[in-house]
């Protein structure tokens, strides 16, 4: 069922066209994931702007698209269920993010995964539809979102990028933007003007240097593999990090179940979630996240409390 059409982009709702474009871009593959991009997009563009006709009449038709998704999907527990929704998005925008990370540390500078780590920033955007940010999750997009700035000039410019995290200032987005929008369109009928830009109060313009973020911490399951072998990169080789193995906590062998406890779908998911994290975390042999997450979802299933 195709969704209805949007009318041209009203100006003062520039700011919410790249998550629309993706969401045109998941639409078939991630059907869940482009329906909270859109989500995103109307919540975000109901507080810029909800009054002006042109955004009314954009709003009104962003809702159309909506309903029809949700009457469409109605029976996916990640449409039904914020909790399955929000562990879905978020392990569709860590895989981007990982994809583009193992890509970089790697050496394999290329469009795909400038787009991926831009793209992955813009999912986490979408995960504040379900509440705030963790602090990981907001370093993960203020990471990506820079990544995607700098080695896009880089590249622009004939320079070889560092790979990895290291010191570096905020970039433009408003070249890789101007390109990108020569291609695809946010939505169908329109074309998008020569002079949009990414948002300049969203690129960071922090300084990275000692930001440590191991490839695939907290990687969805089945996400692309660690660094490939043989790449040609002779520098920046990733050793292995001494680990500090957390201690199983005692209370969880003695544990009981308090008698009547119900576990709701909600805390079935959130197990869920832990498991993946863990099962992820032994991809890259990092042991403390995997034990710290199952330990997560043991006490869960356990006391039925966190």
């Amino acid at each position: 069922m195709a969704a209805p059409a949007l009318p041209p982009l009203p100006p003062q709702l520039k700011s919410i066209q790249h998550h629309l474009r993706t969401a045109q871009e998941l639409d078939k593959r991630e059907p869940v994931v482009a329906y909270y991009c859109r989500l995103y997009a109307m919540q975000t563009g109901m507080k810029i702007d909800s009054k002006t006709p042109e955004c009314r009449k954009f709003l009104s038709k962003l809702m159309d698209q909506l309903e029809a998704m949700k009457k469409q999907f109605g029976d996916n527990e990640a449409i039904t269920q914020e909790i399955v929704g929000s562990a879905h998005v978020e392990n569709y925008a860590l895989k981007m993010f990982l994809y583009a990370d193992n890509e970089d540390r790697a050496g394999q500078f290329h469009k795909n995964m400038i787009k991926s780590f831009y793209t992955a920033s813009l999912l986490i955007d979408v995960l504040t539809v379900f509440g705030e940010l963790t602090e990981e999750n907001a370093q993960h997009r203020k990471y990506a979102r820079w990544k995607a700035a700098y080695i896009h000039n880089c590249l622009k410019n004939g320079e070889t990028p560092q790979p990895g995290p290291i010191g570096m200032e905020g970039e433009s987005f408003a070249d890789a933007e101007r390109e990108e929008a020569g291609s695809s369109s946010v939505h169908s009928g329109t074309t998008p003007s020569s002079s949009s830009t990414y948002e300049a109060n969203n690129i960071p313009t922090s300084n990275y240097t000692g930001i440590h973020i191991p490839p695939g911490a907290h990687a969805p399951a089945n996400t692309p593999a660690e660094v490939p072998h043989n790449t040609g990169v002779t520098s920046n080789t990733i050793q292995p990090a001494p680990q500090n193995i957390p201690l199983v906590d005692p209370s969880l062998y003695s544990a009981q179940s308090a008698g009547e406890v119900r576990l709701t779908p909600e805390d079935f998911a959130r197990a869920q979630k832990y498991c993946k994290y863990a099962g992820s975390a032994l991809q890259y042999e990092d042991v403390s996240t995997a034990v710290q997450n199952l330990q997560k979802a043991l006490k869960l299933l356990i006391t039925g409390r966190e």
